[in-house]
C-alpha cells in the first residue's frame, strides 16, 4: 500500500504549468514537522516535494501562498533523470487531495514579509479546539437550495 498523510505550510508559491495536453499541474514544497526533538530540544522538519495535477492544480495555485497551512493525501513516486551526465534521483508526493486548513482571510493576511522560518518548525496540532472558529462559513449564504436531481440516489 502507498498512501501518504500530510500537514504543514507550503514553502513558496505553488507553481502552475500545463502539460503540452494542456492538462494542468501545480508543484510546490511543503514543511512538515517531525514528531520528535532531537537531544537539543529542536523540532525537526522535513520539506517535501508535492505535485499537483488537473482542477486541484489550478485551485492550489489559485487559492494558497507561501505559509499557507495546509493537508494532503497522496501516494509516493519515484523517479529519476538525467542531467549534465548524471543520474538525478526524485521523489515526489503525488496528491490525490488538497485540502486548505485557513480560512482564505488568515491566508491573504499573511504576507511573505510576515511567514519567518519559524513558521515552518512551529507546532500544527489540529487537536486545538480553541482555534476553531465559525469564520470558516463566513462568505457562506443562509441557505442552499438543493433539488430532487442534485441528490446522487
Amino acid at each position: 500500500m502507498n498512501r501518504v498523510e500530510l500537514i504543514g505550510r507550503i514553502t513558496r508559491d505553488p507553481e502552475l504549468r500545463y502539460t503540452s495536453s494542456n492538462i494542468a499541474t501545480t508543484r510546490f514544497t511543503l514543511a512538515v514537522n517531525r514528531p520528535f526533538q532531537s537531544q537539543n530540544g529542536e523540532q525537526g522538519t522535513d520539506f517535501i516535494n508535492v505535485v499537483v495535477w488537473r482542477k486541484q492544480a489550478e485551485n492550489v495555485k489559485k487559492y494558497v501562498s507561501k505559509g499557507s497551512l495546509v493537508a494532503v493525501e497522496g501516494r509516493i513516486q519515484t523517479g529519476s533523470y538525467e542531467k549534465d551526465g548524471q543520474r538525478i534521483y526524485t521523489t515526489d508526493v503525488v496528491a490525490d487531495s488538497v485540502q486548505f486548513l485557513e480560512t482564505k482571510s488568515q491566508s491573504q493576511s499573511r504576507t511573505s514579509e510576515d511567514v519567518t522560518p519559524a513558521d515552518f518548525v512551529q507546532d500544527n496540532n489540529m487537536n486545538d479546539e480553541s482555534d476553531m472558529s465559525d469564520e470558516v462559513f463566513a462568505n457562506f449564504g443562509d441557505s442552499i437550495e438543493i433539488s430532487d436531481d442534485d441528490i446522487a440516489f
